[in-house]
This record gives structure tokens, sequence and C-alpha cells, in this order.
């Protein structure tokens, strides 16, 4: 495999590694990057570029299974944890704590949709439109959250989740499924909006997304294994090194910032997005045919 191959194969798990938990949308990022400009199935083929996007896809949620080693530990019951006490009305109340069980929860509509849908999905809104359509009404969906966000005087931690808000972030996540909404912006807004703060919204969006992303990508890598070539084992192995060191990084400075800095800086990035990628495919055709 050429060094040329390589660095296109490093560039796009880095744009994976970065845009992956991000509310700014990996698909319309890949569209951007690898459709428009890198096209990897021109040495790929369509089919192994498309498992190559899952490898590195996994590089990604690998690391941020290992951000959340600890909770997951606890979430599995192996090791020890100390419930978290909340003081209310002058007394103490019952240990509260994110369980298996909120997680299993928010994971159920995804589950359900993804099973009956997930080809149909793949098949009718992988275009260029249908993903600048998702990249602009997410947006918008980031906004209204950020200002409802303002009147919220005492905002929930991710251990006062309730079963019910679990339920209708995983509806978000379902939704979320057309490409270009993004998976965390829409989970993270749908957070917000029940009162949780970013940070907390933001956490139980990554601790519901690692599992079921995990068993999509290992479903796609079963359906697709014979198109991984030995010839191809460097390309795939540098961009999943490249989205799992640089999502690493990624995932920690999100959640170190987006208390301070919110929604809306995403949200105005990705309506930047939006007019980039409709200029190249409207106005120079590039993209035609995605």
């Amino acid at each position: 495999m050429l060094l040329l191959e390589l660095i296109k194969g490093l560039i796009l798990g880095i744009v994976e590694g970065l845009t992956e938990f991000a509310p700014v949308s990996s698909t319309g990022h890949m569209i951007l990057v690898d459709n428009m400009w890198l096209k990897s199935t021109e040495f790929l083929g369509e089919q192994s570029a498309f498992t190559f996007k899952v490898v590195i896809q996994l590089g990604s949620v690998f690391a941020a299974a290992w951000v959340f080693r600890e909770r997951f530990f606890e979430l599995l019951h192996i090791g020890k944890h100390k419930p978290e006490q909340h003081a209310t009305a002058g007394r103490r109340s019952k240990p509260q704590r994110l369980n298996l069980l909120h997680v299993l929860v928010g994971m159920i509509p995804a589950g359900i949709l993804g099973f009956l849908f997930d080809d149909v999905i793949e098949k009718y809104l992988f275009s260029v439109p249908t993903v600048m359509i998702g990249l602009f009404l997410g947006a918008i969906y980031m906004i209204i959250a950020d200002k409802y966000s303002e009147k919220v005087t005492n905002p929930q931690t991710v251990d006062q989740i309730n079963y019910f808000q679990a339920f209708v972030i995983g509806i978000s996540q379902a939704i979320a499924m057309w490409p270009g909404f993004s998976r965390s912006g829409s989970t993270i807004s749908t957070g917000v909006l029940m009162k949780m703060n970013h940070k907390a919204a933001s956490d139980f969006t990554f601790i519901m997304s690692v599992p079921i992303m995990l068993a999509a990508s290992g479903l796609s890598l079963l359906k697709h294994y014979e198109y991984i070539h030995l010839a191809h084992i460097p390309f795939y192995l540098l961009g999943f090194l490249a989205a799992f060191i640089v999502g690493l990084i990624a995932i920690k400075t999100f959640l170190h910032l987006i208390n301070k800095v919110k929604l809306v800086p995403f949200a105005i990035y990705r309506i930047i997005l939006v007019v980039i990628i409709a200029i190249l495919y409207f106005g120079f055709g590039i993209g035609k045919g995605i």
C-alpha cells in the first residue's frame, strides 16, 4: 500500500476520532473529507471502504469505553464503589446512582429502530442532501436546548437521572439515526431539555452509546469481514489507532469544556459545515452520486 494511501487512512482516523462523540456529526465530516476529497472507495473499493469506516468508528468507541471504564466497571459491579447520598428537605435520602437498567432503558429505542430499519436508513438516508438536512435540523435543536437551559436553576447530575428521562433520551438517540443529525447532539440536547446539566447529559450519552455502537459495529464487521484484505491491514490499523488516540483526547477535552461552552458554538459550526457542503455539492457538483 502506498504511503499516500496510509496518510489518507491517518487523516480519516483523526477526523473520526475528533467528531464521533462531538455534537457535530461524524457522518457529515466523512462526506466532506472522504467522499468529496480523499475518496477511499477509489483505492479500497466500495465495500472495503465501508468496512474501514466501521473499523475506525470502533477506535472511537474503544476510546469512550476507556474514558468511562470505571463507570462501566461500577455498572457491572466490578470492583468497589460508594453510592452518593443526596440531601433532601434537611435529611439524607436513599442512595441514588446511575445503574445498568438506566443504560438498557436508554438503548431500547435505538436498538429496535436499528434492528428494523438499518438497511432502509443506509439505502435511502445516506445521501448528501439528507445529511445536510440532518446537520441543519440538529443544529436548530441544539440552539433551542441551550436557550432553555438558561432557565434551569438547579440542573441534575448524571446520578440523578430517572428511567423516564433515560427512555426519552434513548428516543432522541433513535431519531439521530438520521445521518447528520448527530447522536451526541440529539441526546445531549434532550438531556438538557430534561433539566440535566450539559456535562451530565454528555456523560449519559457516551455511556449509553458505547454498548449499542459496539454491537452495531460488531454486526457490521461480521457482515463485511470478507472485505478485509491482508494488503489493507496497515491502512485499517493506522486509522483505528488514530481514531482511538485522537478520540481519547477529544472526549476528555469535550467533557472538560461542555458546561462552559455549551452547545451553541457547535450548532453554529454545523450550520457553517452545511453551507460548505452545499456550495461544493450544488455549486461545483462535488460529491454527486453519493
